[in-house]
Order: C-alpha cells, then sequence, then structure tokens
C-alpha cells in the first residue's frame, strides 16, 4: 500500500461521519498535499473493490462512505441538515429474521436507511402534513 493510500485509509478509519470523496479528500490532502483527487477516487474505487470501504447512498446526490470496519448497524438520515445518525435496534433485527422465515428466506444482509425530518418542523412556504383522525378529519 502507498504512502497516500495509507493516509487515506486513515482518514477513513478516524472518520466519525460518512464523507463524500471531496471530503475524503480536503481531509487527505490537509495531511498530505500531494494527495490528488484523483488518487483518492482510485483508492476509494480500490478499497469498495477489495471490501474495506462501503458505499452509501444517503441522497444528495453525491455517494459517502464508511469503513466496513464499522460493524453491523443502520442509518437514520435528517432530509433537512443532512446529518446521518447511527443506530442498532434489536427490535427490528429481530422482526426482519421473523419476516425472512415467515417468507421462507434467512436474511444474509440487511440495510436499513430511515429519511426523516425532526417532528413540529415545518417548511417555510409549505403545510405541515399531519395526520388524519380515526374519523378522517384532519387533526
Amino acid at each position: 500500500m502507498t504512502g497516500q493510500r495509507r493516509v487515506i485509509a486513515r482518514v477513513l478509519s478516524d472518520a466519525a461521519d460518512h464523507p463524500d470523496v471531496e471530503e475524503l479528500y480536503r481531509r487527505a490532502a490537509s495531511l498530505d498535499d500531494r494527495i490528488s483527487i484523483a488518487t483518492v477516487y482510485r483508492t476509494v474505487r480500490l478499497f469498495e473493490e477489495n471490501g474495506i470501504l462501503e458505499r452509501r447512498d444517503f441522497g444528495g446526490g453525491r455517494a459517502r462512505y464508511e469503513a466496513t470496519e464499522h460493524g453491523h448497524h443502520h442509518h437514520l438520515i435528517d432530509i433537512d441538515s443532512g446529518k446521518v445518525i447511527e443506530f442498532e435496534d434489536a427490535e427490528h433485527e429481530a422482526l426482519i429474521d421473523i419476516i425472512a422465515e415467515r417468507l421462507g428466506f434467512e436474511p444474509v444482509s440487511i440495510r436499513l436507511q430511515i429519511f426523516a425530518r425532526r417532528r413540529g418542523v415545518q417548511l417555510r412556504g409549505r403545510r405541515q402534513h399531519r395526520p388524519a383522525e380515526p374519523d378522517g378529519s384532519p387533526t
């Protein structure tokens, strides 16, 4: 592994977030100014092909990445801020197992991404949707 790839690997393993290639480049270049954006793209592709890195699509038009070593978890994406919250949920895992078994399958891989908005947040110029009461009238 080249020194530049080692720097990129370190940036990825130190990342507490899910950076895109541009952000990986900024972080890596701050450690080694000889790293080019092309090197970051090639390294990301190589790491992804070798199972070291996983690509995530959280919306916004840019792939974001995390090291495969981060373990089994899921993501909740705040659609207003773009913040990604990692979580684990034993109840969710159990439900997935039950559903798969009922359908005659065994889960091999589970990827859950919840796109959400904080409760009570209202977009400017748009009325916030409120669920209907059981009789069909708005709340």
